[in-house]
């Protein structure tokens, strides 16, 4: 008796906040919350931007931010950095791009992309000649696509994933038009096989790939799908297009800064993705991409030859030889690498804010990173599918897959229908930031560089809350919220999505 009471009294601490604030002393990674702007609750309902006297105690409060999978918070040092390259641009005019300071961190303009793809390969586990830092994600998909998606009258289908991120769709349909062909005809979806998930199987993947081998020209797929959150399985994928003899292209929008990636060894053909999220750029930040290193070889002695001598691409003058850059030749020498990819000169203001956050990261490694994702993640989910006894049944069940491997931070929440304004609406007004889509999915993305395990803890209070109140108004209407319907906002969140 007295063991089975002290089991008893150990499940329950498990759901107290004391436990949650214990698991947070116990974080290798805590320190790096500081590195952060949280913006407090006062904050995020406050109608303007100028610092105000608080009114109350709780007013510095900070917000529980778990939204990392939309918009990372912004490093402290990311506002020193830019201000140190506007600096240099007031002082220094044109020469900014070819004179260091001892008192800068930044290097002169013309080397802050090699900066940034030296500091951006580790996180994606690629060499720093794989990685150019560049464009954004949709133009990066383009640039690549040129590349890497050569149609034939026999091999002209693209293998992906139906319910991918819309921009995805678009560029894809627009590089089959561009070959004169048709999308109904050319492009294969992987849609999920049991109409009661939403996750697609590797085992599906790669039947599909099976399927349709002797008439597909590329496979492109999300790394981490955007609205369930599957970790898509890139090394077992990838090996099999290869064994079929397909080139394959991976979107890592939301899996960069996320999960441990292997691109190169992997042998992964190309990669893009964003530096928003989970890299913590800020709004619209630049984007990436990973060309392997067998895909980037210049043979210079070909080219002497009147051969190309390098993959055909679409070209620019930043993707030129530097040594020649500047000679304003019509001859274009590719440098080796992704960053013979690059196209015109890629903002240096821009890539000064991801430099910010990248020497964030540079200071620990993805494998901490994930494992503070996996114990972090779970122990929401813990929270949310397995409430003490006394608690309700939820109105609510996750769409991400359970196991850890298959999946990264984020957790897809669906409701029961006719709660999401409402639940959005109490989250809003309790300072909780998350995400949504609709007609019923909440995301939940705790980021493990800023992200506590009290935030996980207070939010998983408050968000059964207000799936309890939500429940009780469902029919009544509820109040906007700026994340749910853009609020009072005439160009709100939710009128943008």
């Amino acid at each position: 008796m007295a063991d089975s009471k002290s089991k008893s009294s150990m499940d329950t601490n498990m759901y107290s906040r004391e436990h949650a604030e214990d698991l947070d002393r116990k974080d290798p990674l805590r320190h790096f919350r500081n590195e952060f702007l949280i913006p407090t609750k006062a904050d995020l309902k406050s109608r303007t931007l100028a610092t105000s006297p608080r009114q109350d105690a709780g007013s510095e409060e900070p917000s529980i931010y778990l939204c990392g999978n939309s918009l990372g918070l912004q490093p402290r040092r990311t506002s020193e950095r830019i201000q140190s390259h506007l600096t240099t641009w007031a002082k220094k005019g044109v020469f900014g791009h070819f004179v260091e300071h001892e008192d800068s961190a930044l290097p002169p303009f013309l080397h802050v992309d090699d900066a940034a793809a030296k500091k951006m390969a580790p996180i994606v586990g690629a060499s720093e000649s794989e990685v150019a830092v560049m464009e954004t994600l949709t133009a990066n998909i383009h640039l690549l696509m040129s590349s890497f998606y050569q149609p034939t009258k026999e091999n002209f289908k693209i293998i992906m994933e139906g319910k991918a991120f819309p921009s995805d769709r678009y560029a894809v349909e627009s590089q089959i038009r561009h070959h004169g062909l048709d999308p109904k005809d050319a492009i294969i979806l992987l849609d999920p096989i049991d109409p009661s998930t939403s996750v697609v199987s590797t085992s599906q993947v790669l039947a599909t790939i099976d399927k349709y081998a002797t008439s597909t020209a590329l496979v492109w797929l999300p790394g981490v799908q955007y609205y369930t959150g599957q970790y898509w399985d890139i090394k077992t994928i990838t090996a099999h297009a290869h064994s079929k003899g397909l080139p394959i292209g991976w979107d890592l929008a939301h899996a960069v800064g996320n999960v441990e990636l292997q691109l190169h060894d992997w042998g992964v053909d190309f990669a893009v993705w964003c530096s928003y999220k989970y890299l913590n750029s800020g709004p619209g930040g630049i984007g990436a991409l990973f060309v392997h290193e067998k895909h980037g070889k210049v043979d210079v002695e070909a080219m002497e030859q009147g051969k190309e001598g390098y993959r055909p691409r679409l070209s620019g003058w930043w993707g030129g030889d530097k040594a020649t850059r500047f000679s304003m030749g019509n001859s274009f020498l590719p440098i080796p690498g992704a960053a013979g990819f690059q196209v015109g000169n890629p903002s240096a203001l821009a890539l000064t804010a991801v430099l910010a956050s990248l020497e964030v990261f540079a200071e620990t490694d993805m494998k901490a990173i994930r494992t503070k994702s996996i114990d972090i993640t779970n122990y929401l989910e813990k929270l949310l599918l397995q409430p003490p006894n006394h608690e309700p049944s939820s109105p609510y069940r996750i769409i991400t897959p359970s196991k850890a491997e298959e999946r990264g931070a984020q957790l897809s929440v669906l409701l029961e229908e006719g709660l999401l304004d409402g639940v959005m609406a109490e989250l809003e007004n309790a300072g909780v930031v998350v995400d949504e889509r609709k007609p019923d999915v909440v995301r939940v993305a705790p980021a493990p560089l800023y992200n506590s395990y009290t935030d996980v803890w207070d939010f998983v209070r408050i968000f059964r809350n207000a799936c309890t109140k939500a429940k009780g108004t469902r029919n009544a209407g509820a109040n906007g919220s700026v994340m749910a319907n853009g609020g009072k906002e005439e160009k709100g969140w939710g009128l943008i999505k």
